[in-house]
């Protein structure tokens, strides 16, 4: 049946009233109608902005919904109130549109760059990331995973063929150096991009505080004097954190004539250093330690299909690629669950059990 003349026209007015809108961000905003584009054209979406459409390609994706049962810091909990890769996504997700919102920046395409930017992350956390990185002869960063995924894995090889701007920003998420905005921070092309990219921060150590408290490893009364500053409970961090960034980063909204850049205070800044050197180490290599098994599962699963390559899906046979590259990227993709099935039906152990 035929979509009448008057319903196509209708979309399109929808269309162009977002853009419109679009018009009346800040001067520094990025405009979808000024999108770099994507790697291959397409008709425009009668009803929704370039980003908008990116932000749901990305919810509809398969990787996507892998996240919920992918582990962000500890391995396999049994509690129910772990943060897993979707709920921290989705904390990401809340934290940059709240601050894009505050700056008038572009919100359809920091919720698009937030919502996508783990979607490259492997089974057990970073644990799985450096054991692949170690037996990868390319090596493995997330980021540069997440790229590929929408890229080139997602819908039978096809990719989401995301705009350039989205593009940029889930590859440019990750941080370098030991320090937030420090030498080595690197930034982003939009000031989007480099909200995702604070709020990844502000969302993980922050939720990463409660994980370990709820996991006896730390207690509240541990965190740092010095941290005091930021609040402390894990709504005042928050509010914070937020409330900082959107403060120094004024000048993003236009306002004042100054160059815009996302950042935070130089006090704010330093408790925030403080607390991720502390979680680095009373947390993170604690829980890293801890994981001898699933690094043992990687390694396995990584020998195995490499030795057995025919067993891959078909969907990891659609390029021409070395083996090691698309037994990483078939890895790559395995929940946490998955991947400890996978093991069990190649040794033939209740690897599970070995977990509780």
């Amino acid at each position: 049946m035929k979509v009448p003349p008057s319903i196509h026209m209708m979309h399109h007015d929808i269309r162009q009233r977002l853009e419109e809108r679009e018009e009346r961000l800040s001067p520094y905003a990025a405009k979808s109608q000024l999108s770099r584009g994507r790697q291959r054209d397409e008709e425009p979406c009668p009803m929704r902005t370039e980003f908008q459409r990116d932000r749901d390609r990305i919810i509809h994706c398969k990787a996507f919904r892998r996240l919920k049962h992918k582990t962000q810091v500890f391995i396999a909990p049994l509690g129910d109130h772990y943060v897993t890769r979707l709920t921290h996504t989705l904390e990401v997700s809340q934290i940059a549109r709240t601050i894009a919102r505050a700056l008038n920046l572009n919100e359809d395409l920091t919720e698009a760059i937030s919502l996508g930017h783990d979607l490259g992350h492997t089974p057990f956390g970073h644990v799985g990331e450096e054991v692949l990185n170690n037996l990868s002869p390319e090596g493995f960063r997330h980021n540069e995973q997440s790229l590929r995924v929408v890229d080139l894995l997602e819908k039978d090889g096809q990719g989401l063929n995301l705009t350039w701007e989205v593009r940029d920003g889930i590859l440019k998420h990750a941080k370098t150096g030991a320090d937030i905005l420090g030498e080595e921070w690197g930034l982003v092309d939009t000031l989007e991009g480099q909200v995702c990219k604070i709020a990844d921060i502000i969302a993980y150590i922050n939720h990463d505080i409660g994980d370990a408290v709820r996991a006896g490893i730390i207690s509240e009364e541990d965190l740092p004097k010095p941290t005091a500053l930021l609040g402390r409970s894990h709504s005042e961090r928050i509010n914070t954190l937020v409330s900082g960034v959107i403060n120094f980063s004024w000048a993003a909204t236009g306002a004042g004539g100054e160059t815009p850049r996302i950042g935070m205070s130089p006090e704010i800044l330093e408790a925030s250093n403080i607390l991720r050197h502390f979680l680095f180490e009373k947390v993170y290599n604690i829980a890293r330690d801890e994981a001898e098994r699933a690094r043992e599962v990687v390694r396995l699963l990584y020998q195995h299909f490499i030795e057995h390559d025919e067993e891959l899906p078909k969907e990891y046979k659609l390029r021409d690629e070395s083996v090691e590259r698309r037994v990483v990227d078939y890895i790559a993709g395995m929940t946490d669950n998955y991947a400890l099935r996978m093991a069990e039906e190649v040794t033939g152990e209740r690897i599970h059990e070995r977990y509780r």
